[in-house]
């Protein structure tokens, strides 16, 4: 199975999510994520072996499930971030603003404390033999993704005119998530929570 570390959005942040998608949410070329399934994505662990797979601890294979899980469970202890206030707010892009492939909100309140979380998920899993991420990491909450040239020049207009404010929420906990990818998108399902202490 794919798998991430997550912090959700409530669902309650969800009309806001979406009114910060509109100007751009119907371009051309734009697909934007289900506000419902909002979140910050802490560490991308790719693929992980569950326990019905046997090669889980053959040499070059996928980390094994129950040994992710712990990983997750020495990260929280190792960043020792108690819970917090998170808060969404503005517009930005990735890579950049001349070639657009992701657009997101970031996150003001709580950096630090996200950035904690991602720098013990990283050791942790990396030392599962989990791939490195290759890029600094930058706290935010994926709003679509942009697949050509039309729908860039609408997400470029709304950097320049919209200033979106997502909202506040409080994060008590972080997430394993399994991502199945579909047709119509991926599903998330959580596979374990890990409380703030």
């Amino acid at each position: 199975m794919r798998a991430f570390f997550a912090v959700d959005l409530p669902e309650a942040l969800a009309p806001a999510v979406a009114d910060a998608q509109a100007p751009f949410a119907d371009a051309s070329g734009v697909a934007p994520v289900d506000p419902e399934r909002a979140h910050v994505t802490l560490k991308f662990c790719g693929d992980v072996a569950d326990a019905a797979d046997e090669s889980a601890d053959a040499e070059g294979s996928a980390p094994a499930l129950d040994a992710v899980i712990a990983a997750g469970e020495r990260a929280v202890d190792r960043a020792g971030v108690a819970p917090f206030d998170c808060e969404v707010e503005g517009l930005g892009v990735f890579p950049s603003r001349e070639y657009i492939s992701v657009v997101w909100s970031g996150v003001d309140a709580g950096t630090a404390e996200l950035t904690a979380l991602h720098d013990a998920l990283e050791a942790e899993t990396t030392a599962l033999g989990v791939d490195p991420a290759d890029h600094a990491f930058t706290p935010h909450v994926t709003l679509a993704r942009v697949g050509d040239a039309s729908g860039a020049e609408a997400v470029r207009r709304a950097l320049d005119a919209e200033d979106p404010e997502v909202g506040t929420f409080s994060v008590d906990e972080i997430r394993l998530v399994e991502s199945t990818l579909t047709p119509s998108g991926p599903e998330y399902d959580a596979v374990r929570e890990f409380g703030l202490d």
